[in-house]
């Protein structure tokens, strides 16, 4: 490491981050990360689970059943800023001026398309009523109105919401009040993630957002709570500085600040495996901040929900006997092939050519590796055209197969057997989790075991005009779950409504009717 200086050295030791982390990245950066092996798309009856209406009926009984003695979370990953989401309206501050141009020239000249779909149904977002007496009564063309629109929605000096996160947005335009992404997560919470009168729900959020936040929960928290009869235990955490990834020059070398200082970036999302490895609970729900349901769709949700729940602590129960079965040491060949089977047949397990001449022993301490790892149960949805990591069965260095979420990023699309096996896909992951995450003596696993460090990202950036290679850690639903046991199961396309520009806001799943 003599590329670091003692400055160096001190920073790193500020950020949490050790010598031996900057070297493995540097690593990486140097030999480069390379792309998943995908060996076939998992699809209905080989690697994705459908159940019919009955067995998803007493999935969701079996939780309710179960729920009342069980410790559950729901775990939402919420830190996005709203700025991206407001690309399109930022541009056409920065691109129009109403006093030298009108607003159908400006479309003509820009093909502006997602601008003018805004326009057109600016009545039907719901932050409108909060913004329409400022503008009212103001004699004004009809692209200064628009444009003083935009610029109260996103200024400083009107609503900030490009400075705020994504979850404390209007979303939904009830008929008296807008409701952000924040309320319909407690509300959400209170339907499926509840034990006894009490719903614990842990946000990551950006350490800048914290009072936003508490604003918004004090200004709901009893209302919702009366609604639901639910209290609601609300924990927040942030992505942790040590968890920022160096960024390389093009030579590979550690790129620095104007002032000689590292530069590092956010790990992305990846880096939140750590957030939920402090988390402890039976049953832990994951769905990103984004993705909410306007109430004709709420109760879908919570079905849907419920089976995935179902799902875990159906599978857990078996697993958990067999693991203290394999524990006791007293044991027959016939009860290690129904571990096996087991494994390979309700949790996806593949085992190597090899494991049929082991000894029992041999064939046992394997078992154990396998049935002792936390579990993911993964809602699909039908792939409709909607971006998102998709499964797949993989092969990875070592000849092991397993069921991944594989982002695009991931797969060399330019090797045609590669390609044609992502052409085959029929399902995509909308961020959809239930995972147990404690062995059979209700010990939490340690989460960091079970990533896989090969399963990141090297993106291209720039930094004060100059060129960079970036580094994302692997994503919180990819690589960093690689070693878990992993299910996946078709859920219903209303389950998946995320809203990555502003205009998603007009799609009939967040236009309450």
């Amino acid at each position: 490491m003599s590329l670091l200086s003692e400055e160096d050295l001190e920073q790193l030791r500020a950020k949490g981050i050790s010598k031996d982390k900057v070297r493995d990245q540097l690593e990486i950066f140097r030999d480069g990360i390379p792309f998943v092996h995908l060996e076939k798309a998992a699809v209905i009856g080989e690697g994705i689970s459908k159940f019919s209406a009955h067995e998803e009926e007493d999935l969701i009984a079996d939780f309710d059943k179960l729920r009342t003695s069980l410790s559950l979370l729901k775990f939402v990953p919420a830190s996005g800023a709203a700025s991206r989401m407001f690309k399109a309206l930022f541009n056409f501050l920065d691109a129009y001026n109403p006093s030298e141009e009108n607003l159908s020239d400006y479309f003509s000249r820009t093909e502006d398309k997602d601008l003018k779909v805004f326009s057109e149904r600016l009545e039907d977002f719901p932050f409108y009523d909060i913004l329409k007496d400022k503008i009212s009564g103001k004699s004004i063309s009809e692209g200064g109105a628009l444009h003083l629109f935009v610029n109260e929605l996103l200024s400083e000096e009107g609503l900030n919401y490009g400075f705020f996160p994504k979850g404390l947005l209007p979303f939904h335009k009830y008929p008296n009040q807008a409701v952000t992404p924040f309320e319909e997560h407690l509300k959400e919470g209170a339907a499926y993630a509840k034990t006894g009168n009490k719903a614990k729900i842990h946000f990551t959020i950006s350490e800048q957002h914290t009072e936003l936040f508490g604003k918004e929960l004090n200004r709901i928290e009893d209302r919702i709570s009366k609604a639901t009869d639910t209290g609601f235990d609300i924990g927040y955490s942030y992505q942790k500085s040590s968890t920022d990834t160096l960024a390389v020059d093009m030579e590979n070398k550690p790129f620095r600040n104007s002032d000689g200082s590292l530069l590092f970036r956010p790990g992305g999302h990846g880096a939140l495996i750590e957030n939920l490895n402090e988390q402890n609970a039976d049953v832990i729900f994951i769905k990103n901040i984004d993705n909410v349901v306007v109430p004709e769709n709420f109760d879908g949700v919570t079905r849907s929900k419920k089976v995935l729940a179902g799902v875990l602590l159906h599978v857990q129960q078996k697993a958990f006997m067999y693991a203290k079965l394999l524990d006791a040491h007293k044991i027959s060949e016939e009860q290690i092939a129904d571990i096996k089977q087991f494994l390979e047949k309700e949790l996806n397990v593949r085992f190597s050519n090899t494991y049929e001449s082991f000894t029992a022993d041999e064939q046992m301490k394997v078992l154990k590796d396998k049935i002792n790892r936390p579990i993911r149960i993964c809602g699909m949805v039908k792939n409709e055209g909607e971006p998102g990591g998709g499964p797949f069965w993989i092969k990875d260095s070592s000849n092991r197969i397993s069921l991944q979420i594989v982002e695009s990023a991931q797969m060399d699309t330019s090797n045609q057997s590669q390609k044609d096996i992502v052409a085959q896909a029929t399902h995509f992951n909308p961020v959809d989790l239930v995972c147990g995450v404690r062995n059979y003596k209700g010990e939490k696993y340690n989460l960091l075991n079970f990533v896989d460090p090969k399963q990141g990202f090297i993106t291209g950036k720039t930094k004060d005009g100059k060129e960079l290679k970036a580094l994302e850690l692997p994503g919180l639903w990819n690589g960093a779950m690689a070693f878990w046991n992993t299910i996946f199961v078709e859920v219903p396309l209303l389950t998946f409504n995320p809203v990555k520009t502003v205009n998603d806001l007009l799609k009939p799943s967040h236009q309450v009717s």
